[in-house]
């Protein structure tokens, strides 16, 4: 009966490679939502900007009307 070593072990993954390729995923799972965290903020600053430039609009052209009917 032959046995055969360990995964981690002989010519199996070395646990070097292995801790390198958690250290890799945990970096990608951060990366991931640090890039969520910024989408989520752009889409919050676009909706203020556009907010504000509806009211911008609104008064110029409201305004007028406004005058125009007194």
């Amino acid at each position: 009966m032959v046995l055969q070593p360990g995964l981690f072990y002989g010519g199996g993954i070395s646990i070097f490679f292995f801790l390198i390729w958690l250290g890799c995923i945990g970096l990608g799972i951060f990366a991931f939502i640090l890039f969520v965290k910024l989408a989520l903020r752009a889409i919050t600053a676009l909706d203020l900007y556009n907010h504000a430039k509806n009211l911008e609009i609104r008064e110029r052209y409201e305004s007028v009307k406004k005058d125009d009917n007194v």
